[in-house]
């Protein structure tokens, strides 16, 4: 794996931590669809995580993957749109308010904000 193993937060439970970064993978197509994922084990090297954590993810990522019997778990056809859509709602109610007010408290006009 080339990519650094993320710094878990002790705030929340590593499985969820664990989905967060699968997911971001399918968003980046680091893993596209129909391509397989690793399997458990390889998940859990990776990510210097307990085999149980890894299989936990996956279970929880039923609904974008699927797993078949003796082969592995693959990343749905379709799934990086729904997961792109879900990730764009979250963004705009969770993060981008906070954003939006900091701007505003900054006076940071919009034509200067996109040409940095």
């Amino acid at each position: 794996m080339t990519e650094q193993v993320p710094t878990w937060d002790d705030e929340r439970p590593i499985y969820r931590q664990l989905m967060e970064e699968i997911i971001g993978r399918i968003i980046s197509q680091t893993y596209r669809e129909g391509e397989m994922l690793p399997s458990v084990r390889q998940l859990a090297s990776d990510f210097l995580v307990n085999p149980l954590t890894a299989a936990r993810a996956y279970r929880e990522l039923e609904e974008y993957t699927e797993t078949r019997r003796g082969i592995g778990v693959i990343v749905k056809a379709g799934v990086r749109e729904v997961l792109m859509n879900r990730e764009r709602k979250k963004f705009l109610r969770e993060e981008w308010p906070a954003i939006r007010e900091r701007i505003g408290a900054l006076e940071i006009d919009t034509d200067e904000l996109f040409r940095s």
